[in-house]
């Protein structure tokens, strides 16, 4: 288990030092105050505060077991870190807090995740070993909690399932809320399967919701949401089978566009399309915020991956991507940076091409394209577009990540975002999106094509425990 008190015995404070010491910590994104990142959890806005929780093991940089962590902000340029908000530290959930979401109803959190249990002995813990149960927890204020309690638990769970049924979202229609879970089944066929409840207590088996073909062993962190009239099914499948120009990752993060009747328990699914291009992106969650914009942030990692990274050496790894505003077109959805990182921006420069600029932490703004270029991001990191294949290449600073491309008929704008050991470069008004971590000890921007950048400044943070 992972208490409270565990915590407060283990955790050394001295890390943070060498954390922020650091020449590889993000200076305008959320990483761990030390140890293991993760899948972002339960976002949520209440009274104006923005909930930011996260997968989280403090006191490892490879996680060994898993936690809540917890970020709060007003204005995402102002941060606080607070102590973890859930521990792993009863039955139910002893061997890892597990992803989850964040719901509100009169002014409360209903907070609903998974409690990982695995029991020991020789068990392969796909089909026998382990327990998924679904956990809820009721806060006021985002800080605090009484009890958890068990909403649902592997016995609960259809029987042409496995033991992997995780990652619960919350959605309300006319009166009634729909629980989504992930899900894998014994034919190793990926899913997502709805449970419907009056209350936000008692829950019942609806549906499930899957494709009529092989895509995926595993759906994890499933997201169902309306944009402008129009609903979307975000999953994170694994075992896709990589393409030239497609799921070149181990795993993926996408959607599904769906048009669906949930009362008639009758849906169709639109085609697949991934979110993120680049290495490192996976676990996306989104919420809605008090202004009724649709937030995404996610997780600037990949599970299971060959590469590395050296911030292992300091006592962290991974990060948060920069929130983005969805949007959609064509009913596909478009990301954007949030218009808050805007009050990042320094000292203007208006790039002139071919000409070396010794900088690594901007924004870059080009529009009215129309050709092929070639911009370096570091040294070692190079963006090109030619024969319209947009490509992403990577030599040291990759740390094992080489090379990741997309097939785009006309490039018109491009902006980029650049931090201290992160790209996130957003394509066409953000339809496409590349999101790596970069490990350059040498900094170089350099572009074939005019535009302007900005030096950006850090996010300011407080440690509030």
């Amino acid at each position: 288990m992972y208490s409270k008190e565990y915590f407060n015995k283990e955790f050394d404070r001295n890390k943070i030092e060498e954390k922020i010491n650091d020449p590889f910590n993000l200076s305008y994104h959320i990483s761990p105050i030390t140890g293991w990142l993760n899948d972002p959890n339960g976002l949520c806005q209440v009274d104006g505060t923005y909930h930011i929780y996260y997968q989280a093991d403090p006191l490892h940089a490879i996680r060994k077991n898993i936690i809540w962590g917890h970020v709060t902000t007003k204005d995402f340029i102002n941060y606080n870190y607070h102590e973890p908000f859930i521990f792993a530290d009863t039955s139910l959930d002893k061997d890892g807090a597990y992803s989850g979401s964040a719901f509100i109803i009169d002014g409360k959190i209903n907070f609903f995740y998974t409690g990982n249990v695995k029991y020991p002995g020789n068990y392969d813990y796909i089909n026998d070993g382990r327990d998924h149960n679904t956990i809820k927890i009721v806060s006021e204020d985002g800080f605090s909690y009484d009890k958890k309690e068990l909403i649902l638990s592997n016995d609960d769970y259809p029987k042409d399932l496995t033991r992997h049924v995780r990652d619960p979202k919350i959605y309300e229609e006319d009166g009634n809320y729909y629980l989504f879970l992930g899900a894998r089944d014994k034919n190793d066929k990926g899913k997502v399967i709805v449970y419907e409840s009056k209350d936000l207590e008692e829950f019942s088996y609806h549906m499930e919701i899957t494709t009529n073909y092989a895509f995926g062993y595993m759906w994890e962190c499933p997201d169902f949401f309306e944009i402008d009239g129009k609903k979307f099914l975000m999953v994170s499948p694994q075992g896709l089978k990589s393409e030239e120009f497609k799921y070149q990752n181990i795993y993926q993060s996408g959607y599904f566009p769906i048009d669906i009747d949930l009362k008639a328990k009758a849906y169709r699914l639109g085609e697949f399309v991934e979110l993120d291009y680049g290495f490192d992106f996976y676990a996306p969650q989104t919420f809605e915020d008090e202004s009724g914009r649709r937030i995404l942030i996610g997780w600037m990692g990949m599970p299971d991956a060959s590469y590395t990274n050296p911030t292992v050496k300091n006592n962290w790894q991974h990060a948060l991507t920069l929130p983005r505003e969805l949007k959609t077109r064509d009913n596909k959805l478009l990301q954007k940076p949030i218009k808050e990182i805007e009050s990042l921006r320094k000292e203007k420069i208006e790039i002139k091409k071919h000409l070396e600029y010794f900088i690594d932490q901007f924004e870059f703004l080009a529009e009215g394209i129309n050709e092929e270029f070639e911009i370096n991001l570091r040294y070692d990191a190079k963006l090109t577009y030619k024969d319209q294949i947009l490509s992403l290449k990577l030599g040291r600073c990759g740390y094992g990540r080489d090379k990741r491309k997309i097939r785009i008929e006309k490039i018109d704008n491009i902006s980029i975002y650049s931090d201290t050991s992160s790209v996130e470069i957003f394509i066409n008004d953000g339809q496409y999106v590349m999101t790596s971590r970069v490990y350059s000890e040498k900094s170089l921007f350099k572009s074939s094509i005019i535009g302007t950048l900005y030096e950006m400044d850090n996010i300011k943070w407080e440690k509030k425990f």
